[in-house]
């Protein structure tokens, strides 16, 4: 098979690191193209989307293709996908979507479900003759935790943990479905870590088991947060105190605030916003914040009994972190009698 009789259309989902912006100017892509069972190895620069030819003639023992981005700020790579080519090799692909949009990597919350699509096209069917490899592929899930704090930023992906494996023996596309993740973790509102799919072709007499498609979702803790300067059912007089909110784990993609309103606490109730409470974060990675807020006797506009909330919104709906109720007097009386001498 001739070089010129390949050709790669390619869709590069750009990854962003912490702190880096999600832009196609920081990253270089390449294509490297690896010979089987050579080994011999060629790296092709390519832009963010679009096609180019392979620039080796496939060997009898096929090629594996696979897509980099690298960071131009950090050095940091990302093999974004991998495809295997070869003499009676069938095609496999793997897509994992959520209820989060981000359309960067997949991701989700280690409380929400999560949906894989297989495809499998090019198998033999119906041929006791055909080589195993040409009837059946490989169907791998593994799992990867990034540990207390992690990102995933530098993490072995080799020492993933196999979760199942399974074969595919049919032209068609799957949908599996899972409630929650299994990334290992004993606070289970606190693992945070990667599932990977994958199909893998089998082993023959021309060339090695190889990636055919593969991808990843990577998996963040809920959130929690704290209200500390005021108690519950604390009576306050005149100034409210100053108060600082502990928030840990906020999602990308959230806006998380604190808000109040008179009366007892009520799930799912809109308040005002206190000011200096407010935090949207947009990045790659979970955030943790403390805020101080002081001077914010403004949003309460009466004397009784009010609730304190903090609450964030996610792609996941309007999540409340915590809250308290307290007393609110600041009324002056005054005891006596006026008179007067004439």
């Amino acid at each position: 098979m001739n070089a010129s009789s390949i050709i790669f259309g390619l869709s590069l989902a750009v990854l962003s690191t912490a702190g880096a912006q999600s832009t196609s100017a920081n990253y270089t892509n390449f294509i490297r193209q690896k010979q089987l069972p050579t080994n011999v190895k060629w790296d092709m620069p390519v832009n963010a989307s679009g096609q180019d030819q392979s620039h080796l003639a496939i060997n009898p023992g096929g090629a594996q293709f696979e897509l980099w981005t690298v960071n131009n700020v950090t050095a940091q790579d990302y093999k974004l996908d991998s495809r295997y080519v070869g003499a009676y090799v069938p095609v496999g692909n793997v897509k994992i979507t959520s209820e989060d949009p981000y359309d960067v990597i997949p991701r989700t919350r280690a409380d929400r479900p999560f949906t894989v699509e297989v495809l499998v096209d090019g198998l033999t069917i119906g041929n006791p003759e055909a080589p195993e490899a040409a009837t059946k592929v490989k169907f791998l899930r593994h799992v990867q935790s990034y540990g207390t704090g992690g990102t995933g930023v530098g993490i072995n992906r080799t020492q993933a943990t196999l979760e199942s494996q399974s074969y595919m023996e049919q032209n068609a596309t799957s949908t599996i479905s899972y409630a929650i993740t299994s990334i290992p973790g004993g606070n289970r509102a606190k693992v945070r870590g990667e599932e990977r799919f994958s199909v893998f072709s089998l082993e023959d007499y021309q060339a090695p088991a190889s990636q055919l498609g593969s991808q990843f979702i990577q998996i963040w803790p809920l959130a929690d947060a704290a209200i500390q300067g005021v108690s519950n059912n604390e009576l306050i007089r005149f100034k409210l105190p100053e108060i600082n909110l502990t928030l840990n784990d906020l999602y990308p993609d959230s806006h998380t605030y604190a808000q109040v309103y008179k009366g007892l606490p009520v799930l799912g109730k809109t308040g005002a916003i206190v000011p200096g409470s407010s935090l949207v974060v947009n990045d790659t990675v979970p955030q943790s914040r403390v805020l101080h807020l002081t001077d914010y006797d403004e949003v309460f506009d009466a004397d009784g009994r009010w609730t304190m909330e903090i609450v964030t919104k996610t792609p996941f709906g309007l999540d409340r972190l915590a809250y308290v109720s307290f007393m609110l007097d600041r009324t002056i009386e005054f005891n006596g009698s006026i008179t007067s001498q004439e």
